[in-house]
């Protein structure tokens, strides 16, 4: 409570002044024209996160459509490679080769699709500095 009093005693004796002069009007012109920026800025950052997000989301359902569709379309019994020792991680590596496959086929393809987004979004960027 004291500290609440204090401050409301401050806040009260500060008197701001504000003069008419042409100096003051640029100064607060300018600091606006700052805040407008960034709020455009920050707009705009918001708007290409969600899109970023809704993208994400997108290629995950499809890597995943499509490596749940390579996994049931083999043959489930058959590892997709084998190696003549059946020993330790080797034989590891065999058994589990559908599901290190199918990761691997979901990776690739995510890679793929993020990289040619942001190939594109590149070239729309070059293009909005060159109009600008």
């Amino acid at each position: 409570m004291m500290k609440d009093k204090a401050l409301e005693e401050l806040f009260l004796a500060q008197k701001p002044h504000f003069s008419d002069n042409a100096d003051f009007i640029a100064s607060l012109t300018k600091r606006m024209d700052a805040v407008e920026y960034l709020k455009q800025h920050q707009e705009a950052t918001i708007r290409r996160y969600k899109m970023m997000m809704v993208v994400a989301f997108m290629v995950g359902i499809i890597s995943g459509a499509v490596s749940i569709g390579y996994v049931l379309s083999t043959p489930a019994d058959e590892p997709l490679f084998t190696f003549q020792v059946q020993t330790g991680f080797l034989l590891w590596l065999a058994e589990n080769s559908r599901l290190i496959a199918a990761t691997g086929l979901s990776l690739l393809m995510t890679l793929g699709v993020i990289s040619i987004i942001s190939n594109v979004q590149d070239i729309q960027h070059m293009r909005a500095c060159l109009k600008a």
